[in-house]
């Protein structure tokens, strides 16, 4: 079969379903189908299986952070495949290295699968965001983004109420479960593959590592990001297995309630910061990840129960969704030719903490697990510092507010 071409005028003749929007959220559905399973049963796997501790769980995110810190290599891999074509094949590297999970159930195994399955998550996630700001409009962008937000969230619920429903009814096993989810993203990516043509965006993308002082708010809010959310993926479910042994059926349940937060909120959210702009909406999430991170202290501190602490997850995944501020920032401030390769150098900055920080903290959480939490607070309290440097209608040359005044157009 021979894929054609089209440019993004040209696929507005086509059926919705495969047009760019429908790629976009026929991957946004793939990606969680793997990765929401092998992050909902890694905890109970790891610890009933392989006998992880809070030192083994750091090193096993630390080597899964490793492909985030060289998503830079993408730059170079973009000089051989295309961009859509990079993302499908990443889509199904992470599928069969997730569905290979528990066929190796030591801490080198699950070390070398793991990292085989970030290299295809990591360039998957670099990829996909220069395809969705090169493919949606800067209007349209807030909005869409929002609705994949709700489809993978939705992907992630319908994984989670299999999961639920069928876990001790059909006496699953974790292989079973893994070999079925990650299969699936592989099955979907390859489909993608041959049912879409190749998109071409309006603007050729430079295949040059690129870093431009005019983005530094950026880069700085990028890494803040990636520092502070490996506290939350690494440790926040870690802490309902140890401290409160769920099982994994209660788990699942906790990630299913706040998937249908997720998938409620999405919209609602790409709405908001469309209306009251990249600036307003980062300070409501900073502020409000200070506060959560705060109590997750507290649940150390004052010896609160699992029902705070399952109210803290939920809202800390729906200040995360907000994050989507950053891409709608980034588009509004870019040189379109830059989008590929500052998606790129971006995963990499946003890594840079998360290759060291986990391994770090693992070492920290054993003699004092409030204290990571602390850490994190301090580190909102900081994202939520550079936030307040944002403009409130940013554009190239008006990146922060030390710019001065947004040069205004020519008459």
């Amino acid at each position: 079969m021979i894929l054609r071409k089209m440019t993004l005028e040209e696929a507005r003749a086509l059926p919705y379903w495969r047009r760019p929007e429908g790629l976009l959220i026929l991957m946004a559905a793939a990606m969680p189908l793997a990765f929401s399973t092998w992050s909902a049963l890694l905890n109970n796997f790891v610890i009933e299986v392989a006998g992880f501790t809070g030192v083994e769980i750091g090193w096993l995110h630390s080597v899964r952070e490793i492909p985030g810190f060289l998503a830079i290599g993408v730059i170079f891999v973009l000089l051989f495949l295309r961009e859509q074509v990079l993302a499908l094949v990443s889509l199904v590297l992470l599928g069969v290295a997730s569905a290979l999970t528990a066929q190796f159930p030591s801490l080198g195994g699950i070390l070398f699968l793991t990292l085989l399955s970030s290299i295809g998550f990591h360039y998957f996630e670099t990829v996909n965001q220069s395809l969705q700001l090169q493919w949606l409009s800067k209007d349209r962008a807030p909005r869409v983004l929002g609705w994949l937000v709700a489809v993978g969230s939705g992907a992630s619920l319908v994984a989670y109420l299999a999961l639920v429903t069928l876990w001790d009814s059909l006496g699953l096993s974790f292989n079973t479960v893994y070999m079925v989810s990650g299969g699936l993203t592989a099955v979907i990516a390859l489909a993608a593959f041959l049912l879409y043509p190749q998109f071409e965006a309006p603007v050729a993308q430079r295949k040059t590592m690129i870093l431009r002082r005019r983005y530094w708010l950026y880069y700085a809010m990028q890494f803040m990001a990636g520092a502070r959310r490996q506290i939350f993926v690494v440790f926040a479910a870690f802490m309902m297995v140890e401290r409160f042994g769920m099982a994994v059926h209660e788990v699942t349940a906790l990630f299913i309630v706040n998937y249908i937060a997720n998938m409620a909120a999405g919209p609602f959210i790409g709405g908001w910061i469309g209306r009251f702009g990249d600036r307003n909406m980062m300070i409501v999430q900073y502020a409000g990840l200070l506060v959560v991170f705060l109590a997750y202290g507290g649940i150390y501190a004052f010896g609160w129960g699992v029902v705070v602490a399952s109210i803290l997850y939920v809202l800390d995944h729906l200040f995360f969704a907000m994050n989507i501020t950053l891409k709608t920032y980034f588009q509004k401030i870019a040189d379109p030719a830059d989008i590929a390769p500052t998606a790129a150098v971006a995963f990499t900055i946003n890594h840079i903490a998360a290759v060291f920080l986990p391994a770090a903290l693992g070492y920290l959480w054993v003699t004092s697990p409030g204290a990571v939490f602390v850490l994190a607070a301090g580190m909102a309290s900081v994202s939520l510092a550079l936030a307040c440097l944002v403009p409130r209608d940013p554009g190239p040359g008006y990146e922060t507010i030390l710019g001065g005044v947004r040069p205004q157009p020519a008459e």
